[in-house]
C-alpha cells in the first residue's frame, strides 16, 4: 500500500507550487524575407517561405 499524505496541503500552498507551471511566452525571430515577425523554426505565414526557400502558397492580397 502506497503512503497517504497526513494533511490536507491548503489552497496558498498549492497555489504557491503551482505558480511555476505556466508556459513560456513564445519567443518570435524575424523573417529574413519579408522582415515579419514570426515564430522560430516555423514557416512565415505572411510569405510562406522557410530557411530560405517557398513552402507554401500564399493568396495575393
Amino acid at each position: 500500500m502506497a503512503p497517504l499524505p497526513k494533511r490536507k496541503r491548503s489552497k496558498s500552498r498549492r497555489g504557491h507550487r503551482a505558480s511555476h507551471f505556466a508556459a513560456p511566452k513564445a519567443t518570435l525571430g524575424v523573417c529574413p524575407q519579408c522582415r515579419n515577425p514570426k515564430l522560430s523554426h516555423m514557416v512565415c505565414k505572411v510569405c510562406g517561405t522557410y530557411a530560405g526557400r517557398q513552402v507554401i502558397k500564399v493568396a495575393a492580397e
